[in-house]
């Protein structure tokens, strides 16, 4: 008698954190504005400010294989491993009026945030 393992397909895993069409054209628009050497944009949560964490978009030169991965029309998008458990199922907006311009998550992971909007907690 013989067994045979039969694998089932994997399906893709869904990204951490979903880009608005406006976040993508602004990925865009920095990656053909980037330095030399940059390979794309990633996305972190560094402690800082009141509530404890804050988002923080920036340039990457290199990149991390632990890090999630996410291709844009625009280029690359990154998003720091050890950020991804605050950040899953997050949606990533850039949005600009007369006074300020931005880029606005909505996260359904947060408890809480400060009042000034910089930071917030999980």
């Amino acid at each position: 008698m013989t067994t045979e393992t039969q694998t089932k397909p994997r399906r893709p895993r869904p990204a951490a954190v979903i880009l608005t069409p406006s976040a993508e054209a602004r990925v865009a628009h920095l990656m053909a504005t980037a330095p030399e050497g940059a390979i794309g944009v990633k996305l972190s949560t560094p402690r800082r400010g009141c509530s404890g964490l804050a988002y923080s978009v920036d340039y990457v030169t290199e990149a991390n294989p632990l890090d999630e991965k996410i291709e844009t029309p625009g280029g690359l998008f990154f998003i720091d491993s050890a950020s991804v458990l605050y950040l899953i199922g997050s949606t990533m907006d850039w949005q600009e009026d007369d006074f300020t311009a931005g880029f606005v998550f909505q996260n359904p992971n947060a408890k809480g945030s400060c009042g000034c909007g910089e930071s917030f907690t999980v």
